[in-house]
């Protein structure tokens, strides 16, 4: 009891903390956004870069997260051509800044949103988005009034599960945060720095929080969605 009281009352644990939940949120609203908008893309059969964008899509699922770190470190540091232009050009960059931790969580967890929803958009019938255009109306209207409503159940089981990888998220954002200690420290950085400065019992707790802060989002979400469920 006196490790956990220890460990929850250490003023270094605010930054974190308040960092993750900020990162979380950020993230929440990109998976949303990106997960409909590339569900919906590869929903469609036989068009030119289908093939390409869903390994991309695809492609942190089944890459080592620190190998993928490390090549997003190669491709946007500030030596790269990409890296180079985008800080001479708007002062911007991902490496070993909260931007780099929120692009981290965004694609670690991406492919576990737009999955399931380019499956539910693939499986609704034709017939509905026909039916819609019938009546008059366009294809975006279609997708955000009769797609979106019918595979509500699938774009918040993907939520949970991104939401939760991307809480959990240590690779990519080693690589693109840098673990700084109060500028890029998120909860699961701190769970990883304790396991290696041997202080077991503070990982311990950390990995508690964080588990019931992944549970407490999948309670939220899973109400958001009981409306149309049931």
């Amino acid at each position: 009891m006196e490790a956990i009281a220890s460990a929850l009352s250490d003023p270094a644990l605010a930054y974190p903390a308040a960092l993750t939940l900020k990162v979380a949120a950020i993230t929440l609203a990109f998976h949303l956004v990106l997960g409909l908008g590339l569900g919906w893309a590869l929903a469609k059969p036989r068009w030119p870069g289908r093939t390409m964008l869903d390994i991309l899509v695809t492609l942190p699922l089944v890459f080592p997260p620190l190998a993928l770190g490390f090549f997003l470190l190669l491709l946007l540091g500030r030596r790269s051509a990409l890296g180079a232009w985008l800080d001479a050009a708007f002062g911007f960059s991902f490496i070993f800044t909260v931007k780099g931790v929120v692009l981290a969580s965004v694609i670690a967890g991406l492919p576990l949103v737009v999955k399931p929803v380019e499956a539910a958009i693939a499986g609704i019938s034709k017939s509905l988005g026909e039916a819609s255009r019938t009546l008059g109306r366009s294809e975006w209207e279609t997708f955000l009034y009769v797609i979106v409503p019918n595979i509500r159940g699938a774009i918040v089981a993907g939520l949970v599960l991104a939401t939760a990888r991307s809480m959990g998220e240590v690779g990519i954002t080693l690589m693109l945060g840098g673990n700084i200690v109060g500028k890029t420290n998120t909860v699961s950085l701190e769970i990883y720095n304790a396991v290696f400065n041997g202080e077991y019992p503070r990982a311990v707790v950390l990995s508690g929080a964080l588990g019931l802060a992944s549970i407490l989002v999948f309670v939220l979400l899973r109400r958001s969605a009981r409306p149309v469920l049931t």
